[in-house]
């Protein structure tokens, strides 16, 4: 059986986007390793507490060779418009996740509102990276 692992959003600072990942979403870290032989290439990944089958990869923008300075500007462009990646975050209480989430200082650009289905809010990581949070029908 074929399943997903990981997924990536692109972060411009990966201490940054750890520590607004584990200390404002809640999420554990899954993975973080320097590996020297591919330029101290870091693979940084986290994901929520008691879905240990699943990380996200907060991923640096890369430079040359990887990605043309060009390439890895458009990136960012995208990324500050918010359009670079988004997570879908599941929840059995969207109301009160969002409480939780805004006790620990996190920004939402969409507070909870009912919609076809079922209750679904938005914030943005400290990269543009928009996630959802939805209690679905």
């Amino acid at each position: 059986m074929i399943k997903i692992a990981n997924a990536q959003l692109w972060v411009h600072d990966q201490d940054e986007a750890l520590k607004f990942y584990t200390e404002k979403v809640g999420m554990e870290v899954r993975g973080d390793v320097t590996v020297p032989e591919l330029g101290n290439f870091r693979w940084l990944s986290v994901g929520p507490v008691g879905q240990p089958d699943v990380a996200i990869a907060l991923m640096a923008v890369p430079g040359p060779p990887v990605m043309d300075a060009e390439t890895a500007e458009q990136v960012r462009e995208l990324m500050a418009k918010g359009f670079a990646g988004t997570v879908f975050l599941s929840t059995d209480d969207c109301r009160a996740s969002y409480r939780e989430l805004v006790g620990r200082g996190l920004e939402f650009v969409e507070e909870p509102e009912e919609r076809p289905y079922g209750i679904d809010s938005s914030f943005r990581d400290p990269s543009g990276n928009y996630i959802r949070l939805l209690q679905a029908r």
